[in-house]
């Protein structure tokens, strides 16, 4: 009997896909297995009767890479799929901050000194904190929470609440008084701190399943692989010099990209690597008005409301221009809005978007999905475990492996890249 060739990737999220279009791509054959009938896993196409919405109203950045290199690689155009705009953090009547299309440093720059809402001691301290962090090479020594950081440093109240902290919960999906300074520091260092274009914002102008994971599928199918839906691995069982997927076919290596709570039911021996994980949630409401409602902006946020950010998606162009009225609310990380039952948080919800838009209309119908695991809490000093593990040509992907990234799509995507890249150069056993 010949030795196994082709690689199983267990798991049809963005880390899963992203490995195997990346094997595809190095002229591998690849098995990928998804226990959903729709592929994309914490980032999905969901279906609310004739309304297509996503499980959570994500964005991306102009700094996602790796993401934007495997959409063109699949043939899904960034440049039609995804409506770019310069960096804006708005919350009407209290703050704005916008990224002239200067080059870097300039942008950032401009963008602090120009920002609306905060006086100029504020703008100066935002400033110099961004030149303290370039002048230490974005390292914090010891990690600490980003609440503590900017106690150290004394930053004024009102920039902490309208910017640094609105970035922290929509960067790490952790408040910050428990949030990872490093970690936000990375993501500064990438976005703000990179070249003008990093700090991009980049909203999809369709479902996040026909984004990337659709076109994947089908790039893996055009290069001899398959992906198999509906389909939820049970049992991976070491065979000769390769692994068994359930009593199926034996495969050369194996690729875990499945939710890392999921991760011990199949290899209860890596149970100690993700046991002190906490998790945080994302709630996202959808509010249908009817077609000829809008939001002043396609994407607002709400200060020290219950919802964070408001998209209206219709103004989003694209796939989504048929959305007209379509308001969604996104609400990232644990917080009062938990306690609430799902009635009052949409009323709630409701009552902040007639504070901006007083002519607002009851909506005719209201969707709110809650993904109580969305991320990993993102801590400071979190062990993350290695996508190598003790198990022969066993490699692990998602956006909880060890990064300088939190848990977001493009950490995903390198997860998964950086999981192929081990399966390419792995030798045999």
């Amino acid at each position: 009997m010949s030795a196994p060739t082709r690689i199983a990737v267990i798991g049809g999220g963005y880390a899963g896909l992203a490995a195997a279009v990346e094997l595809s791509h190095h002229g591998r054959q690849v098995d990928v297995f998804e226990a959903s009938r729709v592929l994309g896993g914490r980032a999905r196409a969901v279906r609310l009767g004739e309304l297509t919405v996503d499980n959570g109203q994500h964005i991306l950045i102009g700094a996602y890479r790796e993401t934007l290199r495997l959409m063109r690689c699949v043939g899904s155009d960034p440049d039609k799929l995804l409506r770019r705009l310069p960096l804006r953090l708005e919350f009407p009547g209290e703050f704005r901050m916008v990224a002239p299309r200067w080059p870097a440093p300039l942008h950032t720059a401009a963008a602090l000194l120009g920002a609306r809402g905060i006086d100029w001691h504020e703008k100066w301290a935002a400033l110099r904190l961004m030149m303290r962090l370039q002048r230490d090479n974005f390292r914090i020594v010891p990690d600490m929470t980003l609440g503590a950081w900017l106690d150290r440093h004394a930053i004024p109240s009102r920039q902490r609440r309208l910017l640094w902290e609105p970035l922290c919960i929509a960067a790490l999906n952790t408040p910050s008084e428990r949030a990872s300074a490093q970690v936000f520091a990375h993501v500064l260092r990438d976005s703000l701190a990179a070249d003008r274009a990093a700090s991009d914002l980049l909203l999809p102008q369709t479902d996040l399943t026909s984004l990337f994971p659709a076109p994947a599928a089908k790039y893996i199918a055009a290069h001899g692989g398959k992906v198999h839906r509906s389909h939820r691995v049970n049992r991976l069982l070491r065979y000769g010099q390769g692994w068994q997927v359930d009593d199926g076919e034996i495969y050369a290596q194996v690729i875990v990209a499945v939710a890392p709570y999921h991760l011990t039911r199949l290899l209860p021996e890596l149970k100690d690597s993700i046991d002190h994980f906490e998790w945080e949630p994302i709630v996202t409401s959808y509010l249908c008005y009817p077609p000829e409602f809008r939001l002043k902006r396609p994407m607002l946020g709400v200060h020290e409301g219950l919802s964070q950010w408001l998209f209206d998606r219709g103004q989003l162009g694209g796939q989504l221009s048929g959305q007209a009225g379509v308001i969604a609310s996104v609400i990232s990380a644990r917080g009062r809005h938990l306690k609430l039952s799902t009635a009052e948080l949409e009323l709630g919800i409701h009552s902040e978007i007639l504070r901006h838009m007083p002519n607002a209309p009851t909506p005719h119908a209201v969707h709110t999905l809650t993904e109580k695991r969305a991320t990993f809490a993102c801590l400071p000093d979190l062990p993350r475990p290695s996508p190598r593990t003790p198990l022969p040509q066993l490699w692990l992907a998602g956006d909880y492996i060890a990064s300088e990234y939190p848990a977001t799509l493009e950490g995903a995507v390198r997860s998964g890249v950086a999981a192929a890249q081990l399966a390419l150069t792995a030798p045999a056993s």
